[in-house]
């Protein structure tokens, strides 16, 4: 009987510990469990932080794998001849631009007073200059480049067809001669249904536009000079003001006619920003292949 007592005081003393066991182990098994998922979540950041910088290098990458600059130069749509004209982006290029222009207020800074005449014969087309306010560009500067380039005897004036003369705000004219940020570019030629993107000048009646992202940069790859690029791309869009429609390349090696689209692409051919450009030795107007 006292064997019996004593078993069944033992048994009785065992689970008023085990209590207190359990609890020790619950927290120990707690604990192992927390530092687990803490070095799970340290794991799995480390991978997705690095998924997230390989995201990121392959999405800065181009077709060729090559770093680039900006984005993709997009395409503009080319209207046939009489019709408002743009210069079209050369869509296969990079942005490659080195001077960026402010954003700009949309409002435009006209030249005052009058300039003199440029070229010897023929009729008179008089035009303003006017650059878009806020955009740190000197408009005296830009007057004086635009009427340098007419004034050339490789321009419009060449042939004596054409001389031209700038002409103050308030007065009458046959076109006004812009220059506008990407942005601005990008809406006024859109107004006449050419869709730019931001990225070429055009022209529509009266309106000979050029953007100053081209006018400061040029287009990747042109091979020549800014100066000359800039040449072309006043000469190019006065081109279709006078009514001429765009060309194609004569021959490989052969200079490119100032209405070939040049900012797409030479096709084989080699800069040039003049109409005329053997005047006054040779005064004929340089054309190529008329494109329909």
């Amino acid at each position: 009987m006292h064997g019996e007592l004593e078993l069944f005081e033992q048994r009785e003393a065992a689970p008023r510990r085990a209590p207190d066991e359990a609890s020790g182990f619950r927290s120990r098994r707690r604990a192992e469990i927390q530092a687990r998922r803490r070095r799970n979540l340290v794991v799995v950041a480390g991978v997705l932080g690095l998924i997230v910088v390989l995201v990121g290098v392959d999405l800065a990458r181009g077709g060729d794998g090559l770093l680039l600059d900006g984005p993709s130069t997009p395409v503009a749509e080319s209207p046939g001849p009489g019709s408002p004209s743009a210069e079209p982006g050369a869509s296969e290029q990079p942005r490659e631009e080195s001077t960026t222009v402010a954003a700009g207020s949309g409002k435009f800074g006209f030249a005052t007073g009058a300039g003199k005449v440029l070229g010897s014969a023929g009729t008179i087309r008089k035009f303003r200059v006017a650059v878009e306010k806020d955009t740190g560009q000197d408009l005296k500067a830009f007057a004086g480049e635009v009427e340098r380039i007419l004034g050339d005897p490789r321009g419009w004036t060449g042939g004596g067809k054409y001389r031209f003369q700038r002409v103050a705000e308030k007065t009458s004219n046959e076109f006004t001669v812009y220059l506008a940020t990407a942005g601005t570019t990008q809406k006024m030629c859109a107004a006449g249904g050419l869709h730019t993107e931001g990225f070429t000048s055009c022209r529509l009646p009266g309106q000979v536009i050029i953007n100053a992202d081209r006018w400061l940069n040029a287009v990747p790859g042109y091979g020549a000079p800014l100066p000359d690029y800039q040449a072309f791309a006043l000469n190019h869009e006065l081109g279709h003001q006078l009514g001429y429609g765009h060309d194609a390349c004569p021959a490989p090696g052969k200079p490119a006619p100032v209405m070939q689209q040049q900012s797409t692409g030479l096709k084989d051919c080699t800069p040039n920003p003049w109409p005329h450009p053997a005047a006054p030795t040779d005064p004929a107007l340089y054309r190529g292949p008329p494109i329909p």
